[in-house]
Order: structure tokens, then C-alpha cells, then sequence
């Protein structure tokens, strides 16, 4: 069974709460357990991890080159700045998907430039939570093992 390694960066924690007229109001808890569900019906292993800090992130990415298979990423407001995540990205070996829940291109123009984007395989935007199984089915397809798709 291949794994897959979720993260959500800053103020993902506060889904439910923060702006629901853009990011909805389902909690993480809930998001992470329905993915959790959807990936195994899809023959992957779920793992998910959240934090509002640029180092922790950081390390997890180190960590997921040797025990996972592939990594969604939503980094939040790193997005548009942190090098150092994008760097960690580009010192691995697995595939990442950059996923974000609103249309950062449709919305302030600081928000319409990703420095994560270039070194991963593939980016969802402004999709909403549904961007997060669309990154899970996309990951199962890179891994060439889907007979559905």
C-alpha cells in the first residue's frame, strides 16, 4: 500500500473558523477523516500533519523522503515566500502536489505567486476541499496503480 504524507501549513488549524464564506466549514479534524477514508478506498495509506511553523514543515518533507510515497502539500501563506520549503521539496525524491482550497490567482495579487509550485508535479487550486481528493486520485495515477482512471 502506497503512503501518502498530508501536510497543511499555517492556519489550515483553523478551518471551520477562519473566513468560511472562502475555506468552508468543515473542521481539519473532519477534513483529515474523510481523506483518511477516500484514500483508502483508493489503496493508499493517509497520514496528515498540520503546523504554523516553517521549520516543523520543514522537517516533515526531510522525514517523508524515506517513509513515504508521495506528499500534498498545502503550505498556506509559505506559498508565496518560503524558499526554504520549496528547497526541502526540491532536496527529495517523491512526488508533491501543491494544493490550495481558494483560487490564490483570483485573489490579492501577492497570492498569484507560488515558490513551491516549480518543484512539485503538479498544483490544484480554487477547488475547494474537493482539491485535496483530486490531489489524492492525481497521486495514485503518478503512481501508475489505478485501473479506474
Amino acid at each position: 500500500m502506497k503512503r501518502i504524507l498530508l501536510l497543511n501549513g499555517p492556519n489550515l488549524n483553523r478551518l471551520g473558523l477562519r473566513e468560511p464564506d472562502i475555506y468552508g466549514q468543515i473542521t481539519l479534524i473532519e477534513l483529515e477523516s474523510s481523506l483518511g477514508d477516500f484514500a483508502k478506498d483508493y489503496g493508499l495509506e493517509l497520514t496528515c500533519y498540520q503546523s504554523n511553523h516553517e521549520g516543523n514543515i520543514i522537517d516533515k518533507i526531510h522525514e517523508a523522503d524515506s517513509n513515504v510515497d508521495g506528499i500534498i502539500i498545502n503550505p498556506g501563506a509559505f506559498t508565496h515566500y518560503s524558499y526554504a520549503i520549496r528547497d526541502a521539496i526540491a532536496s527529495i525524491s517523491k512526488p508533491v502536489i501543491e494544493i490550495h482550497i481558494s483560487n490564490i490567482h483570483a485573489r490579492e495579487e501577492f497570492r498569484h505567486t507560488s515558490v513551491i509550485a516549480p518543484v512539485t508535479i503538479g498544483q490544484i487550486v480554487g477547488l475547494g476541499l474537493n482539491g485535496y481528493k483530486l490531489a489524492i486520485i492525481a497521486l495514485r495515477d503518478f503512481f501508475g496503480e489505478d485501473e479506474r482512471l
